[in-house]
């Protein structure tokens, strides 16, 4: 038995090449403060800060064409949030809705028609933006909402109901962004439903047919999780998304639904140990492996995790320590590439948070001839890379996967692929 060691070789030599030319573009990038938002002034009488264009955006922006769209949790004329749009170069600023004021204080269940102090950001379908106001509506609890581009045709599409000991049928306090899916939008509360512990819920874009598809379980049990605060990810009909708390041990779960509502799993019951606890951010896919972040436990800063989604091979990918590396991590990860991106909301070098990526490693792979076969081995912990191939590394190259799927032989992932007589083969493992 002999080892083949030329595609490998030949593949680092492209990565190194693809790590000079990142390292050179990153040294590129200029730092712009696009926009301001103006100082707000305080209201004593109704507790809000009322502004023209919004204060506090605490949630990120959508993009289309050269405008960004986005909310702000508070500030607008009357102090409840708004949604906003900005020229990609920072000029054009516009106030696209500042929600109503509340007949109340929000902490008191004040009611309005729109809404209040959206925190999650927004989806866009054509020329419309969808999204949630936290509180506010007739019932104080909060909304779903849609307005055009340009400002126009605000409508509420649904107003979270009334609930008793803070059950009801639909929800409460939606939080996170919405995802949209043909005509259908999907979402989380992070409070009522069945049993007061949250719900994932489904909405046709035109205000009918609101259908809950799932109430969490009440405390103690919860078993399945609680409050989920976060937005969900799709991937063909199943949703897939992170609760705060509950599960089988209090720290929150990470969980896949289907669009039905059938078919709800537990992937993970986080134990606040070394995998984490209380992940207020949802979750990125890549392939079938899902990304997400954990506030709190790890070295008691939160962690990065993987997991995939039949809810094997959990993996904890990074564990925040506050300094240098941040902690308290809230938001949802983006990726590209290799490479995962995202804020931790306190620590850093100064104590006030940062910015960071993680890329993650390629797996070493193994490649060796056993009679008329190709074995090709690699570590069972890298649960987010395929095996590839291609008979020409002339561009454009062309990789496809490879069948079967690897197979695990003394601890490593193994899959056996016949040889080629008529045309070399190589071989790659990629997300």
């Amino acid at each position: 038995m002999k080892t083949r060691n030329y595609s490998l070789i030949l593949r680092y030599m492209l990565m190194a090449g693809l790590g000079v030319l990142s390292a050179g573009r990153v040294t590129a990038q200029t730092f712009t403060n696009l926009y301001s938002f103006m100082a707000a002034s305080y209201d004593s009488l109704s507790e809000t800060e009322t502004n023209s264009g919004g204060a506090y955006p605490s949630a990120g922006l959508i993009l289309s064409g050269n405008m960004l769209y986005g909310t702000t949790s508070s500030g607008g004329t009357n102090g409840n949030g708004t949604v906003f749009a900005v020229h990609t170069d920072g000029t054009g600023f516009t106030t696209l809705h500042s929600f109503t004021a509340l007949s109340a204080l929000s902490y008191q269940g004040g009611t309005n028609n729109d809404g209040a102090s959206p925190a999650a950001g927004l989806v866009l379908s054509g020329n419309t933006l969808y999204g949630t106001a936290e509180y506010g509506g007739t019932n104080g609890n909060g909304t779903v909402f849609a307005l055009n581009t340009n400002g126009t045709g605000f409508t509420t599409l649904h107003t979270f109901t009334a609930y008793i000991s803070y059950t009801n049928s639909d929800g409460i306090n939606p939080g996170g962004r919405l995802i949209s899916s043909g005509s259908t939008l999907y979402g989380t509360a992070g409070g009522g439903g069945a049993t007061g512990s949250g719900t994932v819920f489904a909405l046709n874009i035109n205000g009918t047919g609101f259908t809950n598809l799932y109430s969490f379980t009440a405390f103690p049990s919860v078993a399945d999780g609680a409050n989920p605060f976060a937005g969900l990810v799709l991937s063909g009909n199943t949703l897939y998304g992170t609760t705060h708390s509950g599960g089988g041990n209090g720290g929150g779960t990470v969980f896949a639904v289907t669009t039905y509502g059938t078919g709800f799993t537990n992937l993970h019951n986080f134990t606040g140990y070394s995998d984490g606890d209380n992940p207020y951010a949802g979750l990125v896919l890549l392939g079938n492996t899902l990304f997400g972040t954990a506030g709190n436990g790890g070295a008691g800063y939160g962690t990065l995790f993987a997991v995939n989604t039949n809810g094997g091979d959990f993996a904890t990918l990074h564990t925040f320590t506050y300094t240098p590396d941040g902690g308290s991590p809230r938001a949802d990860l983006i990726i590209s590439g290799s490479t995962l991106y995202g804020t931790a909301g306190a620590g850093g070098t100064n104590g006030s948070g940062m910015v960071f990526s993680l890329t993650l490693p390629t797996p070493p792979l193994t490649i060796t001839i056993s009679g008329a076969n190709d074995i090709l081995t690699w570590p069972t912990n890298n649960i987010m890379f395929t095996l590839q191939s291609t008979t020409s590394l002339a561009p454009p190259i062309i990789w496809n996967d490879v069948f079967p799927l690897p197979v695990v032989v003394n601890g490593q992932d193994t899959v056996t692929n016949p040889i080629s007589i008529t045309q070399p083969q190589f071989y790659r493992l990629s997300l």
